[in-house]
């Protein structure tokens, strides 16, 4: 069956790349670029299968057992637009395969000095060597990095200032995950892909762990009235875990009103949390925001923007605000 989808899948991306992209490329002179049009054609399929699944699962369980009736439709649609641009064009693919050479040129430069490439298949060998053990240990060690760069940006003014876009969604949904200011999105991914790199992750390898990773942030975000039990919820992020990580105040705020500070920033495991005390394992499903976005007296009624170019300017502006003084 495995086998079988492989097949038909890689039937499909060689005649999308002769019939449409190939020919697109001849007629604008771009030949010297084939071999990256080739790789981007097969993420584009890629995320293409991505929001497929996500829409054929998630959203019936979305009306099925939701946690805010009556979700905004526009906010839905614009959420949809950060996902086609995060999943259809591969950006996050595409950093990992420009730094690649970078620290190829690097690894080569330090070998002349006897440092070898570390490689984190080398650890165990005969363990570390088998595929799915690897995998596993990779997706482990990058999200332990990922846990760190999340809770960093809700330590810093100017980080929280791009990173709370994301939080300003009231109605969270199956495409919030990707609704991320362009500068932060760029910070993460030249971040992930130099720790991957680092620790000698192959280009094959971290297309199926962002894959894997993508997909179960999508579910962690979605408006559904899910949770994995007492055991399940400390092994795998679930979406009660992180919608908490949402809640108004608490998910921004656990140090107080004003202080930014925060809980359950782990992207997969919540270990992180629960070793470097940020858990919050509330059985709530809270309602999702920034506090300054609610209006007076509960917040300052701050604009976050409705259309996707809003949204960025503002990011930059309270960007800029919040590296001159203490967000609230």
């Amino acid at each position: 069956m495995i086998q079988t989808l492989v097949e038909w899948f890689s039937e499909v991306h060689g005649w999308l790349f002769q019939t449409v992209v190939h020919p697109l490329l001849y007629f604008f002179s771009l030949g010297d670029i084939t071999e990256e049009a080739f790789d981007g054609t097969e993420w584009f399929l890629i995320g293409l299968l991505e929001l497929a699944l996500l829409f054929l699962i998630l959203r019936p369980l979305e009306s099925w057992i939701p946690v805010k009736q009556g979700i905004d439709p526009a906010a839905r649609r614009i959420d949809f637009l950060y996902t086609c641009i995060h999943r259809l064009g591969a950006f996050t693919l595409a950093v990992f395969f420009v730094l690649d050479p970078i620290f190829d040129a690097i690894a080569g430069h330090l070998r002349l000095y006897g440092v070898v490439h570390f490689n984190l298949e080398t650890l165990w060998p005969g363990v570390t060597d088998i595929p799915l053990v690897a995998f596993v240990i990779y997706l482990v060690v990058l999200d332990f990095f990922d846990y760190w760069y999340h809770r960093s940006s809700h330590q810093f003014g100017w980080w929280w200032g791009l990173h709370s876009l994301h939080h300003s969604q009231a109605d969270m949904n199956l495409w919030s995950d990707n609704r991320n200011h362009l500068l932060d999105d760029l910070i993460r991914d030249v971040y992930m892909a130099s720790i991957a790199l680092v620790i000698g992750v192959e280009p094959s390898q971290y297309l199926l762990l962002v894959v894997v990773s993508r997909m179960q942030q999508s579910l962690q975000h979605a408006n559904v009235r899910i949770h994995f039990g007492a055991i399940g919820e400390r092994l795998l992020v679930s979406p009660r875990f992180h919608r908490t990580h949402h809640a108004i105040g608490v998910g921004h705020e656990s140090g107080g009103r004003g202080k930014l500070r925060g809980c359950n920033f782990a992207v997969l495991f919540p270990v992180w949390d629960i070793l470097f005390g940020s858990a919050n394992f509330s059985k709530e499903f809270a309602m999702t925001g920034v506090r300054d976005q609610l209006p007076p007296p509960q917040g300052k009624g701050r604009d976050y923007g409705r259309g996707f170019w809003a949204q960025q300017w503002l990011g930059l502006k309270r960007m800029l605000e919040f590296s001159r003084k203490k967000a609230s």
